[in-house]
Order: C-alpha cells, then sequence, then structure tokens
C-alpha cells in the first residue's frame, strides 16, 4: 500500500468529527427554521421589513402657539376625549430618492380608530357624508342603510384600501368577534409622497395599527395614514380636536379626527395663510423628468431647503404648481357622546365642510371630502332580542352640537399641518411643514392675535 492509499485509510480524529456533527446539527436547525419561516403569511413576512415605530411629535399644536380658537375643548383636545375611543398608527418610511415601482421610497402606514373600548363589540350609531366622491371608504352601503357602525374604522393610502380591508375582517375574527359577514371601514386618500402603487402596507401593518390603538393622546402629523400627506400645499397628515358643551347644553362632547390631504386656498381665522406665506411651495430635489407624469410643473428645490425660497410655479411652461397643491382628499371621522339618531348623525357629518370651509377648502372636482360621524350613546341598541329603548337628544337642542363639529374640524386640520414635519419622499418631492412661527406671525399683523 502506498503512502497515499495509507494517509487516506487512517481514521478521522475526534475533533474533526464532532466538528462535522455539529455542522450538520446546525444545518438541520436551520432548515427547521426555515420551513417554519415560510409556513407564515407572506404579508407577515414582508411586513418585518419596513415597521418602524411611531415618531415622537415634537412640534406645537395650535392652542400651544396661542392661536385663539373659539370653543371649548376637552382634555386632551382629541378624539379620544369620547369616552371609550381609542387611536393607534403604523408609520412606515424607508427610502428615498426617485421613485423605483415596488421598491420605494416608501411613505405610507396606517391608522385605526375604536369606536368602543377593545372587545367591546356592540355596534354605535353612526352617518356617513360625501362632500365630493372622489374617494372611497368601504363598507358605508350598510351603515346607510342599518344606521350601524359595526367595528373599527381605519384610515390609508388609495391603493392600500383592500389589503387594508381585508386584514381587519381577520383581526376581528383574532380578537373574539363573531358574525356571518362584516363590511369594515377602511378610507383612503392618495399619499403622493410614496410609491403608491407599491403595494407596501401589508395586513400585519393593519394588525399592528388596531393593536396600538388606545385611549390618550393621539400622535399627529405625518404618521400613520397620513405618512405621506399633504395639506395646502403644506405637509398635512393626521390631526384632532374636540369641544365640551356646557353642562346646560348637556355637557356632550364631540370629538374630529382628520387625515388630511386636500388643497385649498388656506386660511385660518380668516387669515390668508397661503398667501403670507408663498415661499415654502412644493418642490423636488431631483433634476427633470421625474418618474411620474402628474409630477409635471413641480418646481426645483431652492438652494436653501430650510427656506425653500426661490420655488417657481411651472417648469418649463408645462403644468402648474398651484393644480398640483389644488388636489387631494380629506377623510374626517366625528365621534360623540351625544344621543343622536342616525338621521341626527347625518346632519353632524354635514357639518364638516362647514368647518373646513373656514380653512379655505373649495371641495375640488379630484378631491375625495368622505365624513364619517357616530355616537357611543344607546349602548346596546343593535340587540337583536326585544325592543331597545333609545334616548334621542332633541332636534332643538342640537345647534351647538353642530357649532362644535365645525369649530373641532378647522382646529384638527390646522393641528395636523402644524404637527407635520417637512418631508421629501418619492421622486424628491418636498413638503415643507407649517411654520407656526410664521402662523402666528400672520395672524398677529391681522389683529387675530395679540
Amino acid at each position: 500500500m502506498n503512502s497515499e492509499s495509507r494517509r487516506s485509510s487512517r481514521r478521522p480524529k475526534a475533533e474533526p468529527m464532532r466538528a462535522k456533527a455539529n455542522l450538520m446539527t446546525a444545518i438541520a436547525n436551520l432548515m427547521r427554521a426555515k420551513a417554519n419561516l415560510m409556513t407564515l403569511p407572506l404579508w407577515l413576512l414582508l411586513a418585518a421589513a419596513t415597521a418602524i415605530p411611531g415618531v415622537a411629535q415634537n412640534r406645537p399644536r395650535g392652542r400651544d402657539l396661542g392661536i385663539p380658537f373659539p370653543g371649548q375643548t376637552g382634555p386632551l383636545n382629541s378624539i379620544t376625549d369620547v369616552a371609550g375611543v381609542a387611536v393607534g398608527h403604523v408609520t412606515l418610511i424607508e427610502g428615498e430618492g426617485k421613485l423605483i415601482p415596488g421598491k420605494g421610497p416608501i411613505r405610507t402606514g396606517v391608522t385605526a380608530i375604536l369606536p368602543r373600548p377593545r372587545g367591546n363589540w356592540d355596534p354605535v350609531f353612526a352617518a356617513t357624508f360625501n362632500q365630493n366622491g372622489n374617494g372611497d371608504m368601504t363598507g358605508i352601503n350598510w351603515i346607510k342603510e342599518s344606521g350601524f357602525l359595526e367595528g373599527p374604522i381605519l384610515l390609508t393610502g388609495t391603493h392600500s384600501v383592500g389589503t387594508v380591508r381585508d386584514a381587519a375582517i381577520q383581526w376581528q375574527l383574532k380578537n373574539g368577534r363573531e358574525f356571518i359577514f362584516t363590511y369594515p371601514i377602511v378610507a383612503e386618500t392618495f399619499d403622493f409622497l410614496n410609491d403608491a402603487n407599491g403595494e407596501h402596507v401589508k395586513g400585519a401593518h393593519a394588525f399592528e395599527a388596531l393593536d396600538r390603538a388606545r385611549p390618550g393622546r393621539v400622535e399627529e402629523g405625518g404618521v400613520g395614514g397620513g405618512t405621506g400627506m399633504g395639506c395646502n400645499g403644506f405637509k398635512g397628515g393626521i390631526g384632532t380636536s374636540s369641544r365640551v358643551l356646557t353642562a346646560a347644553q348637556g355637557g356632550y362632547t364631540i370629538g374630529v379626527l382628520v387625515q388630511c390631504n386636500y388643497g385649498g386656498d388656506l386660511r385660518i381665522l380668516g387669515v390668508p395663510i397661503r398667501s403670507e406665506i408663498t415661499d415654502l411651495r412644493t418642490c423636488t430635489v431631483l433634476p427633470p423628468p421625474l418618474s411620474r407624469p402628474w409630477t409635471v410643473g413641480i418646481p426645483p428645490c431652492p438652494t436653501s431647503p430650510a427656506t425653500g425660497r426661490g420655488a417657481r410655479s411651472n417648469i418649463n411652461g408645462e403644468g402648474r404648481l398651484d393644480d398640483h397643491e389644488g388636489r387631494g382628499s380629506i377623510i374626517v371621522i366625528v365621534a360623540t357622546d351625544a344621543p343622536l339618531l342616525p338621521h341626527q348623525l347625518e346632519r353632524i357629518a354635514k357639518r364638516v365642510m362647514l368647518g373646513m370651509g373656514r380653512l379655505g377648502s373649495f371641495a375640488g372636482n379630484s378631491s375625495g371630502d368622505l365624513f364619517l360621524a357616530f355616537s357611543t350613546a344607546n349602548a346596546n341598541a343593535a340587540k337583536p332580542e326585544g325592543t331597545p329603548s333609545l334616548v334621542m337628544l332633541p332636534n332643538d337642542r342640537i345647534d351647538p352640537l353642530f357649532q362644535a363639529t365645525i369649530e373641532a374640524t378647522e382646529e384638527a386640520v390646522v393641528n395636523a399641518m402644524l404637527a407635520a414635519q417637512t418631508m421629501t419622499g418619492a421622486d424628491g418631492i418636498r413638503v415643507f411643514g407649517l411654520p407656526g412661527d410664521r402662523v402666528v406671525a400672520a395672524l398677529r399683523k391681522y389683529n387675530r392675535m395679540k
């Protein structure tokens, strides 16, 4: 036997054998882990890559700046001042630069509203109103037919409605709601700062927003469903406010939450803010052409991104920035503990537009201005057994609630814009946050503030 044959016939030493065994065990464990991973829903795996914690709000609200909005607010000046109402967000922000469909940049999310405490599936009286119908709110046919809202409300971007709706069904089943069929309420506005066709919102994000829903302070600005939104030519998003009636008026609470993405000639307490702040206009940090045809007309950002000075309203005479900033939509959710029936809640929902009119909205052709109002009073009104006894506020006493709705809507939109920070999204499009100090200066100029 030659030396080569002798070497190949020797028994391996113990250490190499143990190392080989350990390696094989590790490979087997890895294969089992991979097999377990493949059993998870695809949307849950994909969601893990982009879900991030909420961004802490660090910009002052309207009243923090001393803006003298009319009316008495609740303790939190929020929709959650209506007892039992809870709100949760999931915010998705990833990437920058030119839009690559299916990859990003991502600027989107989900906001969830629970009309009753978690686990309480008692339907609430509700009604809806469309000021301009270029938008979508699923499930409203049954609200109009039955007068009841059953389950949570979710807000997201336009092309994520289907995903969020399907996830809402599964979340309710998981959390103990029993039904034969259901019609989840999901409303949308177009998140133009996002890769909107990329389907980055997954079912897991809707689950997480619903799981995060809590009473208490509501985070505002570019968060949740409002992440990729602009409003009145500035950065938009989620905003909220509330009003509490006097004891003589019944002591009832009205709470409003908005997802603000509409365009208009912004006015605050009658002051023409848009014409007072003309140098912070939507722009892009990238050279043309951009990837989406509708972006024609968005000018290059000025040299100083901190001020925005120098932005112009068109590029090579094609398109107008004013046209772009005039597009968009708004979703408004109104909650109250006043004992209102569905026909009265529809009247409440119709008053939302009066608050928006104060802000300079004209409900443009491309705007989806969709409103929903619900009442947490009259518990167990939907029980199938017996004949429920209902309480109704007389129509002659409803005017203070109309006024409260108008005031809270106006303030909620302003809070959304003041809370939202400057954001640069897909195609380098930059939308500036509304600067509180300059709003205050404008209000003082017109003698609306001291």
